[in-house]
C-alpha cells in the first residue's frame, strides 16, 4: 500500500524548515522512500549562542574555589567523619551489650531450671511419714495441747523472736 506524506505539513508540525529542501511546499512524496535527514550537519550549521560577559565571569567564578571555602569543606568533612565513626562505635557497643545480655539471660534460665529440678528432687525424696514416726517414736515428741499454743500480734512486717519462756 502506498503512503503519501505531506512534507509541508511535516515541516510545520515539527518546526523544521525542510520542506523547501525536499520539494515545493504542499507537494507529496509517493512511496516508502522518506527523505533522509542529516542531523549532524544541521547541528554543525546551527549558530552557537554567545555568552554574555557576566555569564562567562559567573561560570569562571563557579569553577574556582577560595582557600577558605576549601578549608571549611575539609573541616566539615572531618567533623562528619568523626560523628559517623562515633555512631558506628556506639552501634557496635550496643550490639555487644545485647549479645552479653542474651548470654546472661540464658545462664539465668539454666540456673533457675537447675534450681527447680534440685528442689523437686529434694521434696520428692522426703518421706513425711518416716519423719513423723522417728519424731514420735524415737525422740518422744507429741502434738501440742490446747494450753501450749500462744498467739502473738506484731506491728509492721517484722518477724517475732522469742528469747524466754
Amino acid at each position: 500500500m502506498a503512503r503519501y506524506q505531506n512534507v509541508y505539513q511535516y515541516s510545520r508540525r515539527t518546526g523544521r524548515g525542510d520542506a523547501g529542501r525536499y520539494g515545493r511546499q504542499g507537494s507529496y512524496i509517493y512511496g516508502n522512500a522518506a527523505p533522509k535527514l542529516d542531523i549532524e550537519r544541521q547541528l554543525e550549521e546551527a549558530p552557537k549562542r554567545r555568552l554574555s560577559n557576566e555569564a562567562r565571569k559567573n561560570r569562571e567564578k563557579a569553577h574556582h574555589m577560595s582557600l577558605g571555602y576549601v578549608l571549611f569543606l575539609a573541616a566539615a568533612l572531618c567533623f562528619a567523619g568523626m560523628i559517623l565513626i562515633n555512631y558506628i562505635q556506639l552501634q557496635s557497643e550496643l550490639t555487644n551489650m545485647a549479645e552479653y545480655l542474651t548470654v546472661q539471660e540464658r545462664q539465668l534460665n539454666t540456673l533457675r531450671v537447675d534450681n527447680d529440678e534440685t528442689l523437686n528432687r529434694i521434696n520428692s525424696s522426703i518421706d513425711m511419714e518416716e519423719i513423723k514416726r522417728i519424731a514420735i517414736g524415737e525422740l518422744g515428741m507429741t502434738y501440742a495441747k490446747e494450753g501450749q499454743i500462744e498467739s502473738y500480734t506484731t506491728e509492721g512486717n517484722d518477724y517475732l523472736r522469742r528469747v524466754a519462756d
